[in-house]
């Protein structure tokens, strides 16, 4: 499942980003790494999510959030 596709309220791991090395570096020194926990807050029709992430909030793009997988919390 991607960023994208994620339902607001529920909580997530992330377990993989495709992304260019120099986004990844720039999520990565915003908390936003490989196994943290985040939450969905919101998200529009364009595509764009809002996420708590080590308690901080984040907002992504359509494009960045497509291309980050990851797992329901059970």
């Amino acid at each position: 499942m991607t960023l994208r596709n994620a339902k607001i309220g529920s909580i997530y791991i992330v377990s993989s980003m495709n992304l260019d090395r120099s986004i990844m570096r720039r999520l990565e020194a915003l908390g936003l790494t490989k196994g943290t926990n985040i939450k969905i807050l919101n998200s529009n029709s364009e595509g764009a999510v809002i996420l708590m992430v080590r308690g901080s909030r984040l907002a992504l793009g359509s494009k960045i959030a497509e291309a980050i997988q990851m797992k329901e919390v059970s």
